[in-house]
């Protein structure tokens, strides 16, 4: 779906904007290098949460400006640090404005050894780059640098910077709503397109499934053991033959689920040797839809699957085995009215650039799904990112000083 903004006095000032931004782009492109060559993987990012702080007082943030929340203090997993968020004071008036990103990468990313090869940065082809999103800390920061080196008008800015994005979307999950400081709309660096507006995402629910079987000798008595394999086996067949398994199309809703982690105990194998029967097995899994209640309603289905596999499988004395599952809300959906302010607002500042704006609804979590959640309006914009998660990811350059641009964009447009 494109977006046109009809009022041509409208579409005169923006593109104004967007052809006199005085991007720094040498600048811009020296911290997108030097945050690549930093470690961050997702409950790490100590060190790349410092990087990004002494950037910001180098084009000069005061660093009384800056600071961490308390968000890893109430995420269930191990995390360095809490969200870093600077507040920018206005140079004129207006509503203030969030910008985000987050700090961490995936693991694939540790021991990144960027380089670049004509307008793209790759990595030595052993890691991920850290595009995801190393690219969104530095178009913050040439946002700032841009605005304080030109002393640029805009109203009052909130930088929000999370942990653990990619391992649960924790940081914007937990942050208090009030440490954004009253932001009426948000725009989230996190993709591969100045121009391509995410503006919608998808739910998820996770759901796990532990199944106690019993050990017996799997040559000379495998009728007295019960098998948590063959348990687990008939579930998920039965799931994928009632449509609950991949991309899921039902006439009340659709969606998608995987089964991601089968294993055994303490994230071991499952079982301990081929002459026994396999006594204990864990699984985890997800289910998507833009609709949160479907997503449930996926996890029901395999709950369902679980139960009725639970029943089929039994020992010589009619014993079956020992299932638990359990099912919980990992982020909420959303979806953005085309004609909200903070879609129009970044329809407005692509246009200014020259580029036809298109709104996107994306089937992965954004940080977006829980900013939206908390009062903010948000849209995801891109910055270059491409192949993120895998060894051939790279950053088109081009790309991402369109996206730093874009952020000025947003940022100045009265």
């Amino acid at each position: 779906m494109n977006i046109r903004i009809e009022n041509k006095s409208s579409e005169t000032r923006s593109t104004k904007i967007g052809t006199s931004i005085p991007l720094d782009i040498k600048s811009a492109e020296e911290h997108l290098m030097r945050f690549l060559k930093i470690d961050g993987v997702t409950g790490e990012e100590a060190d790349i949460a410092a990087a990004v702080s002494d950037e910001l007082i180098k084009v000069g943030v005061p660093a009384d400006a800056i600071r961490f929340d308390t968000v890893h203090e109430r995420i269930p997993l191990a995390t360095q640090t809490g969200n870093l968020i600077v507040d920018l004071p206005g140079t004129r008036p207006g509503p203030r404005l969030l910008f985000s990103t987050h700090l961490d990468t995936v693991p694939l990313c540790a021991g990144a050894k960027p380089r670049r090869e004509g307008d793209h940065i790759v990595s030595d082809g052993t890691t991920a780059l850290g595009g995801d999103n190393r690219t969104g800390c530095a178009v913050l920061v040439s946002l700032v640098e841009t605005l304080l080196k030109h002393n640029l008008p805009h109203p009052p800015i909130t930088l929000l910077f999370t942990v653990r994005e990619e391992s649960g979307l924790h940081g914007a999950r937990e942050l208090d709503p009030a440490d954004l400081n009253g932001a009426v709309m948000g725009f989230n660096v996190d993709g591969k397109l100045a121009s391509d507006l995410i503006i919608g995402a998808v739910g998820q629910e996770n759901w796990s499934v532990e199944i106690k079987g019993k050990a017996s000798h799997a040559g000379v008595a495998p009728e007295k053991g019960i098998s948590a394999t063959l348990v687990a086996s008939i579930a998920i067949a039965d799931a994928h033959r009632e449509g609950w398994f991949g991309k899921v199309e039902k006439p009340d809703g659709h969606g998608t689920s995987n089964v991601g982690i089968f294993g055994g105990k303490g994230g071991k194998a499952a079982g301990d040797a081929t002459n026994v029967v396999t006594d204990y097995v864990s699984i985890v899994g997800e289910a998507r839809s833009p609709d949160v209640a479907f997503a449930t309603r996926i996890a029901v289905g395999f709950r369902e699957a679980f139960t009725k596999a639970q029943a089929e499988v039994r020992d010589t004395s009619g014993e079956t085995a020992e299932v638990v599952f359990t099912s919980t809300p990992s982020y909420p959906s959303f979806n953005l009215d085309a004609d909200s302010p903070a879609v129009l607002r970044a329809s407005q500042a692509v246009q200014s650039l020259g580029l036809t704006p298109a709104t996107h609804f994306s089937n992965g979590g954004l940080d977006a799904n829980w900013l939206v959640k908390h009062g903010v309006p948000t849209v995801t914009i891109g910055a270059g990112q491409y192949e993120i998660h895998t060894i051939k990811e790279y950053v088109d350059l081009p790309e991402f000083c369109q996206g730093c641009r874009l952020a000025v964009a947003l940022a100045t447009l009265d």
